[in-house]
């Protein structure tokens, strides 16, 4: 049996999830807000970005340590050139076993075939809304529903794997659960339901808007009675049901009221180079510089075993009891 790394909490690594970019042709108010990250916004500049040769090197040393699957991430991935190139050269990885994309799916129609080709099987796209006003209201006035759907077809076409993911906010468009659980599931895809999360500093998160999972679930049992599923695998992060009778799934992720720290396998690299041991970290590690200094990979990988031997999050676990907040990384730049 292989040697795992373990954290304090005897958690392994196994999941990697690389930001490529900080930029986003999308404003989602639960993420990059107008207001604050507006025409004056000083996004990264590139030469403090890694590199995809940089990025490549590192994700060699964490599959070294037990990460399996990676999922690609932004801001939106695929404003990053040549990405599917650089995708294609991480599949090439040995023990790399599974590779996702998180998109807003409008540039699905350009690109899908290209990520095919370079060995992509799966995309997540992101969808709060199916209808227009709200959509557009949610991510800023930056497009209607129709260029996301013709994105999920493009990656259908294509022959990739979709599932959508939506995070519904109260009063904001709970009243969509029922329309994109009957839309999606006619379609064939999984959809999966986020709690909305006080991910970063800037979206003005309170528990009030929060939908739980029971309250999407009171929801869906109404009209489209629905029955738990077994997790896939340990870490497994949404809750999986199945509509009785059926096949047909849905998820929900549900960091809020029911937390799921104690199974959590994933670290995070940012845009710049920073390793991440929770989404909702106050601060990262600087791996960038080790990057570029005479660091050989072996030194870097030891420098990862002691940070995520050293882990201890439970963020969401200890929302529960403590009202404190700590400032956050910003969403954007770690891809949630």
């Amino acid at each position: 049996m292989e040697h795992q790394l373990l954290d304090l909490r005897h958690r392994p690594l196994r999941d990697l999830r690389i930001s490529v970019t900080d930029r986003c042709n999308f404003r989602c108010r639960y993420c990059m807000p107008e207001e604050i990250f507006g025409p004056e916004y000083e996004f990264l500049p590139k030469d403090r970005i890694l590199s995809y040769e940089e990025t490549t090197r590192l994700v060699r040393i964490f599959v070294s340590l037990g990460v399996k699957k990676l999922r690609i991430t932004g801001g939106e991935p695929l404003l990053r050139k040549d990405l599917p190139a650089f995708l294609h050269r991480l599949n090439q990885l040995e023990g790399v076993e599974d590779m996702a994309l998180t998109t807003n799916g409008v540039l699905l129609p350009k690109y899908a075939k290209a990520l095919r080709d370079a060995g992509l099987n799966r995309v997540t796209v992101s969808l709060d809304s199916l209808d227009d006003q709200r959509f557009r209201l949610m991510n800023g006035g930056k497009s209607g529903v129709q260029p996301v759907l013709d994105g999920i077809e493009a990656a259908v076409q294509a022959g990739m794997k979709v599932k959508i993911n939506m995070v519904v906010q109260k009063g904001i468009n709970d009243q969509d659960v029922l329309p994109m659980a009957a839309f999606f599931r006619e379609k064939g895809h999984i959809l999966r339901f986020i709690e909305f999360m006080d991910v970063g500093n800037s979206n003005g998160w309170k528990w009030d808007n929060v939908v739980t999972k029971k309250q999407i679930l009171d929801i869906l049992q109404e009209r489209m009675p629905l029955e738990p599923v077994d997790a896939l695998y340990n870490g497994e992060v949404a809750s999986r049901y199945r509509y009785k009778g059926s096949e047909d799934e849905i998820g929900i992720i549900s960091s809020v009221s029911d937390a799921f720290c104690s199974t959590c396998t994933r670290a995070r690299i940012s845009a710049e180079g920073k390793l991440y041991t929770c989404l909702f970290a106050s601060r990262g590690h600087d791996l960038r510089t080790l990057l570029r200094s005479d660091q050989t990979d072996s030194e870097i990988g030891a420098y990862i075993q002691d940070i995520w031997k050293a882990r201890s999050d439970r963020y969401s676990e200890d929302r529960m009891t403590n009202s404190h907040v700590s400032p956050k990384i910003e969403m954007s730049h770690i891809g949630g």
